[in-house]
């Protein structure tokens, strides 16, 4: 059976070898207004639950002033030989690590673990997306990340991940020019829901039937506020500008923590 929110089936989630049972409550329902209210409520239900791990999540980041990146795109799209290329040029200078979601294999955690960074996979079986609960057991296994950067690598998918916070501070989609220009259009609510697009594979744009200010232009349409970066991690254009970004997004997460801890200092001292 598959839920009524995006079609993942009762199954076992190993992470790193750990299993975690990922249920959805379901029943045979013979009445059809029955059967879409339990649905609405499995909807409801599923969410609510995740709200609140997103929540946990989301406090223990902001704790630790730990930068979280939710990267989401379909597969194929260059997610992993932009976060390898990425952790090459940011590797030493600041605590990082990557959660790693597929349905099956680690060999995107293997290569991340090879570009220099810990690495740890989370395989969703039959499900098409990581949700807050996942990630949350995930980043109790991982190295202190205080004041650094958390990469997670969705599964492949721009439909699902839509709907599930992790608790992450800006959400990343990833669009290659190689899969068309009207994605944003097919998928609205990914592109609604992200803070940042990346084009990838710019340096195909010759080679390709992509108009890319139609691109640029149809999830403005969706989200005027989404910012837009043109890239490819195999030739380096562009890539210094999402260093750039990501470098200015942990910059504010850090102010934010400090001037957090002032306020609270006074508090206490007003205590005294």
């Amino acid at each position: 059976m598959m839920c009524g929110v995006c079609g993942c089936g009762e199954r076992e989630v190993p992470v790193n070898g750990m299993h975690r049972h990922h249920d959805h409550p379901h029943e045979h329902e013979p009445n059809v207004t029955e059967s879409a209210q339990r649905r609405v409520q499995v909807e409801q239900d599923i969410l609510g639950e995740n709200a609140r791990y997103a929540r946990v999540n989301r406090e223990h980041f902001e704790q630790q002033a730990v930068l979280a990146l939710n990267l989401v795109s379909s597969p194929g799209s260059g997610k992993t030989s932009l976060l390898t290329a990425t952790i090459e040029r940011l590797s030493g200078q600041m605590p990082l690590a990557v959660i790693e979601g597929d349905q099956q294999t680690s060999r995107d955690a293997e290569r991340i673990r090879d570009a220099g960074a810990p690495a740890l996979q989370i395989n969703t079986g039959k499900g098409c997306h990581l949700d807050a609960h996942m990630v949350g057991h995930a980043v109790q296994q991982l190295p202190d990340l205080q004041g650094g950067l958390l990469f997670i690598e969705n599964v492949g998918n721009l439909v699902c991940p839509a709907g599930f916070d992790l608790g992450e501070a800006h959400r990343v989609v990833i669009l290659s020019v190689t899969e068309g220009d009207d994605k944003p259009l097919k998928y609205p609510d990914i592109f609604d829901h992200s803070d940042l697009l990346l084009i990838n594979k710019i340096d195909l744009l010759p080679y390709v039937d992509f108009d890319l200010k139609a691109c640029i232009d149809y999830p403005r349409r969706i989200n005027p506020d989404i910012e837009v970066i043109q890239l490819s991690a195999r030739s380096g254009e562009g890539m210094e500008r999402w260093i750039d970004w990501i470098s200015q997004q942990r910059r504010q997460r850090l102010q934010h923590r400090i001037s957090a801890l002032q306020t609270e200092a006074i508090r206490l001292e007003s205590l005294l």
